[in-house]
């Protein structure tokens, strides 16, 4: 399953981008390039990636690296689909 389309529609609703969100690619900067990326943002963001992709996500991994691009996140998701 790619896990891209289910991060970016996430992305766009726990940002409330109202659509911007689903024209992002893999190379899309995120941390520090979205203002609505903030703190609270990226624990909303955790919270349902695990609950709509039946997830865990370790606290250990999540990182601002985790959240540079797009496609970062999209394969730190995907390493826990797999698990």
């Amino acid at each position: 399953m790619d896990v891209l389309p289910h991060v970016m529609q996430v992305l766009d609703e726990v940002l409330g981008l109202g659509g911007r969100g689903l024209a992002f690619t893999r190379d899309t900067p995120l941390l520090g390039a979205v203002p609505e990326l903030d703190s609270m943002a990226v624990v909303a963001l955790i919270t349902m990636l695990e609950e709509r992709l039946d997830i865990e996500l370790p606290d250990d991994e999540i990182e601002a690296r985790a959240f540079a691009t797009v496609g970062a996140l999209a394969d730190l998701v995907s390493a826990h689909r797999a698990a």
